[in-house]
């Protein structure tokens, strides 16, 4: 390897520029007086220089206006600039040098495979017919333009119709691309452009996708180019995002309005074919009352409507299996209940339930005293669980909502209590008054999972000021981050629900310091989620930069990366993140944890790709992969290729080895971990004398040049006890390889005399 990044440094500001060449004559070019190697002196035909000879034979020079053979050549100056060689071919390297500087800052997106998705189950009607009629060219039953705007109420379906167009009504062999709008603003700069490709981009972040006449207008410019590569473009956009009476039709763009969704019931029972569900199906079309709570649905309702049939008839499953007790109390519902109730909209039972306040339960009226209203809403989240735990559950939720019983008369800390209560309802008939049992193990039983949804949500819609406690209790109310957790489950739920920036900011601030690991997987659910996954991530980047969340951050990128099913998109978003923990972190325990990530992450072949691209992008002087870069390098440092350190062996392209080692010996913030790895790499090899001479030999430019003395004394400090098959001590070794003998007068041998 070449060491010439380590040649003299140039003088430090307000040197004189002879005092520094004073100094280099006599203390040597390096400060470590040693024998090296500089480029071009090992050219075939000149002779090695001797011991001691430190003057440099001259490389043999061309003439300045030579151009090797056969390879192009490009000159500027002063504005100007000169081709020299085949002109075709410099356009061609020009042509690619632009599109591989063009793609590092392009929308990236997941490869749709086309026939795989066109078996999916898919529900038309009259009007979607109609839509796509007008796109389509009816001679050639293509698009009829290369950039097709689809503009649909939310939930609607517009994704899967024009994914469907594309499949439907492109070229077979262009590539399906579903791209992901990681943008602030619409930009057409950020779209790709390639030959015979079929793009598809939602437009629906309601702060960051809002489409602008401007943008339009450059749309049309990409629409040509677009054609000329044979390619399509179609774009969702969500209707309240179509504001601006300029957002119409240009060259090259067809606007389109998608406005309402297929048949629900049509939807649920070809999705609930599809996947096996024929029994069920046919049983839930002949109940009247399920399929009356189907009408009206939006495309994404009606699909999580099959998915919870599904649920409802596994519950009904599992249910009939067990054996009936004497008393009959456990006859369980019939299916025909079960998804009636599954599916129905509990809003106007709840609204009794949720009534007027009282304090007492009275048969005249379905309102529930505040004690039962969280004993029903900690019944909801935990669904089955001892009796004694549930009481705690419930307890815990009235003191979060800062409410207590009120005894007339009783004063302060006053016996009175015990007798008040004891006159009230017991917590059997309790359980019984909100619609659960209590089995002969005295365990409560609430099997509706998807009631309990229900009164989440109708309790977060209703009680504004209950969000904040109701979030806070959930959280105390998990036992483990698992996403099983049913205290987890529900803050899944809600958060998909109504994750918007003020919701995320409220959890993380609640969850950050006591669950960061309940809060990461919450936000797992939340970045898989198509309709607020960008918010998410989004909170993720704000949260990068806080030591507080760094916990959080830190796990949870850690298992994108390690995922290895993940997009490429999630996976770099990830990494992005990592970065900025790295970047901002204060605390140096947060610089360590992103450390312990990537030391974990060298294991999986997936994610090391993203380390040597963190590395590339510290070597090319990206200021914000400062600290990353230099903590991916270390944790490569870990990887071995037969035996042999891989970053010495075979380092990969783009990566220069020796000058990250030279770097992190020289930053006082990365010297200790770089040692500690450095020794383990030189003790591994000790035993094998070819592989230490090689590493040893490599090592050696690293530790020379500006400022590495400190640096090299501490490495050779602990390679004391280490010591070759030849029996000579590591810390020898390269001392005698670093420290010219005329100057180890100066420099003691570590650990041994003058």
């Amino acid at each position: 390897m070449s060491d010439a990044p380590f040649g003299p440094s140039a003088p430090e500001p307000g040197t004189p520029a002879d005092e520094t060449a004073s100094q280099q004559q006599q203390n040597g070019a390096s400060r470590w007086l040693t024998r090296r190697r500089h480029p071009g002196t090992d050219l075939p035909g000149t002779p090695a220089p001797a011991p001691g000879d430190h003057s440099l034979p001259s490389p043999a020079l061309q003439p300045p206006d030579a151009v090797p053979a056969g390879q192009p050549s490009r000159e500027t100056a002063n504005g100007d600039t000169h081709l020299y060689g085949d002109v075709g071919v410099v356009a061609n390297v020009i042509e690619e040098l632009n599109q591989q500087t063009r793609k590092q800052d392009l929308l990236e997106g997941t490869e749709v495979d086309r026939k795989q998705f066109l078996g999916l189950p898919f529900v038309r009607s009259a009007h979607w017919d109609s839509v796509e009629q007008q796109a389509v060219d009816v001679d050639g039953g293509r698009l009829r333009q290369p950039v097709t705007i689809i503009v649909a109420p939310r939930s609607c379906g517009s994704t899967t119709f024009a994914l469907r167009l594309l499949a439907e009504h492109t070229a077979g062999h262009a590539q399906m691309i579903k791209l992901e709008a990681d943008w602030n603003t619409p930009s057409k700069g950020r779209l790709p452009l390639e030959k015979d490709h079929a793009y598809q981009l939602d437009l629906k972040h309601p702060e960051n996708d809002q489409p602008s006449a401007d943008f339009l207008d450059a749309l049309s410019e990409h629409a040509a180019h677009l054609r000329g590569c044979r390619s399509h473009l179609v774009l969702t956009v969500a209707q309240d995002l179509w504001r601006d009476h300029r957002l119409s039709d240009r060259p090259g763009i067809h606007v389109l309005r998608l406005q309402e969704a297929p048949d629900a019931e049509r939807v649920v029972a070809v999705h609930l074919r599809a996947h096996g569900y024929d029994e069920l199906t046919d049983s839930l079309l002949s109940f009247p009352k399920a399929t009356a709570a189907l009408r009206g649905l939006t495309a994404v309702a009606a699909v999580q409507a099959a998915h919870t049939a599904v649920m409802a008839w596994k519950e009904h499953s599992r249910a009939s299996q067990q054996p009936a007790r004497p008393d009959g109390q456990n006859t369980p519902m019939s299916l025909e209940q079960r998804i009636t109730f599954a599916l129905t909209d509990w809003r106007d039972a709840l609204d009794g339930l949720f009534g007027d306040m009282t304090s007492l339960r009275s048969p005249d009226s379905p309102s529930l005293p505040v004690e039962d209203r969280c004993l029903l809403i900690a019944l909801a989240v935990r669904q089955c669980a001892p009796m004694p735990d549930v009481a705690r559950s419930a307890a815990a939720l009235l003191q979060a909502i800062g409410h207590a019983p009120v005894i007339p008369g009783a004063a302060a800390g006053s016996s009175g209590l015990i007798p008040s209560v004891l006159a009230g309802r017991g917590l059997r008939r309790r359980i019984q008054d909100v619609g659960a049992r209590v089995d002969m193990q005295d365990t409560v039983v609430f099997d509706r999972p998807t009631y309990g949804r229900a009164v989440l949500e109708y309790v977060w819609d209703n009680y504004d000021v209950m969000r904040t406690p109701l979030l806070a209790w959930l959280l105390a109310t998990a036992q483990s981050p698992d996403p099983d957790d049913r205290a987890v489950d529900a803050l899944a739920q809600l958060t998909v629900r109504h994750g918007t920036t003020d919701y995320l900011t409220t959890l993380g601030d609640l969850a950050r310091a006591s669950h960061p690991e309940v809060l990461g997987t919450v936000m797992e659910s939340a970045i898989r989620n198509e309709h607020i996954g960008r918010l998410a991530w989004e909170a993720l980047y704000q949260w990068a930069a806080q030591d507080g969340y760094a916990p959080t951050v830190i796990a949870l990128c850690r298992r994108i990366l390690e995922d290895s099913s993940v997009t490429t998109a999630h996976a770099r978003r990830a990494m992005v993140r990592l970065r900025r923990v790295a970047h901002k972190a204060g605390d140096h325990a947060v610089r360590g944890q992103v450390l312990d990530a990537f030391d974990a992450l060298v294991q999986q072949p997936t994610a090391t790709q993203h380390l040597m691209n963190e590395v590339r992008s510290w070597q090319d002087g990206k200021v914000s992969a400062a600290r990353s870069g230099a903590l991916a390098f270390l944790a490569l440092m870990s990887a071995e290729h037969e035996g042999i350190p891989w970053l010495v062996s075979a380092p990969p392209p783009g990566i220069d080895a020796q000058q990250a080692v030279h770097d992190l010996l020289k930053s006082p913030e990365t010297t200790t971990e770089v040692i500690a790895r450095l020794t383990l790499w030189i003790r591994t090899s000790a035993t094998d004398p070819g592989a230490y001479t090689r590493l040893r030999d490599q090592l050696l430019p690293a530790l020379r040049g500006h400022r590495m003395l400190d640096a090299g004394m501490r490495l050779m400090q602990e390679l004391r006890d280490i010591s070759t098959t030849e029996g000579v001590s590591a810390a020898d070794d390269f001392y005698d390889h670093l420290v010219d003998n005329r100057v180890q007068g100066v420099f003691p041998r570590p650990g041994g005399d003058a």
